[in-house]
């Protein structure tokens, strides 16, 4: 069996991303008392280390407000289980070539219960050995989205077997939501948080 390195928890050609940030986190300075109390909110009821990617959605505030609500609703308040949402969003990532994507949700996936050896393995896409079918079919309905737009009929029968069409909506909503906010996190080039790479570095040591 092939031995994981730290060279394959790096895509191929390398991560997306633009050559400088474009648009910068807020700084203490830039935030008003709304901010300020909004920010302290996310972070004590959500518990992320994401600090960069909040002060980058607060430079537009309208958006962000929105967004929010409408990604809890899948990411942690999904009806899909919390493990494969985290698997979802850990191959889009990848996928994406996204590396604050993938460097948040491999601590949150790690706190929603994936293991070490899952997470290295997504790389590997949905063919590694070791997945549960449900595991298989989700990653491959990420790799055809990403690909075609477009979850083929072979996959979708091995979807329809583990999940109704209730959560089948959410998987694609989940799938196409997290690709979006790949291309404006890659656009932006907004940088990873310290604590984040503290969690990647601890991955592979």
């Amino acid at each position: 069996m092939h031995t994981p390195n730290k060279q394959d928890l790096q895509p191929k050609a390398g991560w997306q991303h633009a050559d400088t940030p474009r648009i910068p986190p807020l700084t203490d300075a830039e935030t008003n008392l709304p901010q300020r109390l909004l920010l302290t909110a996310i972070r004590r009821i959500g518990g992320l280390n994401a600090e960069n990617l909040w002060r980058l959605l607060l430079r537009n505030f309208r958006l962000m407000r929105g967004m929010l609500g409408f990604a809890s609703k899948m990411m942690p308040n999904g009806e899909l289980p919390r493990r494969d949402t985290e698997l979802v969003i850990l191959r889009v990532a990848w996928n994406c070539r996204c590396r604050y994507e993938w460097g948040q949700h491999v601590d949150i996936g790690m706190r929603a219960g994936l293991s070490r050896e899952e997470i290295i393995r997504v790389p590997l896409g949905a063919d590694a050995p070791d997945w549960h079918p449900q595991q298989r079919a989700i990653l491959r309905a990420c790799d055809e989205m990403h690909a075609e737009r477009l979850v083929s009929d072979e996959t979708w029968g091995a979807l329809k077997q583990h999940f109704n069409e209730r959560i089948l909506l959410e998987l694609l909503m989940l799938i196409g939501f997290y690709e979006g906010l790949a291309g404006v996190l890659n656009s932006t080039g907004l940088t990873l948080d310290n604590a984040l790479e503290s969690k990647l570095a601890a991955l592979m040591p």
